[in-house]
């Protein structure tokens, strides 16, 4: 195990919106270093929902990463040779992380179209309390829930 935390980086805000969500999202989607490709997809996708919501789209993917967010989760321990699924809740930071990885394995995973539609699609029916990604966190509390006999073997 390791001595000391590594200290968290600090994510700048983008340059457009001057959100860190944006710029969290920016990075995420980054493939093999290509930053300008995947800002240009992200910012294709934020005009979309400008457009199509009449929203601010920095409000939207706000609420949308809120929406997403889970509140609980399960997390392994293990106590006398058996393994148990021990509902915790979600930090801050790891909450955020969990949203953005679902809305893009989400919009990942839609038919067709470019990926700045996907995103578009998603990161608004995210908003709008539908989608893969709500569903993937409804699932998360469910198994939280069902595990909640666990709950004392907290950490």
């Amino acid at each position: 195990m390791r001595r000391t935390k590594p200290e968290k980086r600090r994510i700048n805000p983008d340059i457009r919106y001057n959100s860190r969500n944006v710029q969290v999202l920016i990075n995420n989607i980054l493939k093999m270093g290509k930053k300008s490709t995947a800002s240009s997809i992200v910012y294709d996708a934020m005009e979309m929902i400008q457009e199509t919501t009449k929203k601010e789209p920095v409000e939207v993917l706000d609420a949308a990463l809120k929406n997403v967010g889970p509140m609980m989760e399960v997390r392994p321990r293990r106590v006398g040779g058996a393994t148990y699924q021990v509902p915790m809740e979600v930090e801050p930071e790891r909450k955020l992380t969990l949203a953005v990885r679902w809305i893009l394995d989400a919009s990942s995973a839609r038919a067709g179209k470019s990926y700045a539609e996907k995103l578009a699609g998603e990161v608004m029916d995210a908003a709008n309390e539908q989608g893969s990604a709500i569903r993937k966190r409804e699932e998360t509390h469910k198994m939280a829930e069902a595990n909640r006999a666990f709950s004392h073997f907290r950490v």
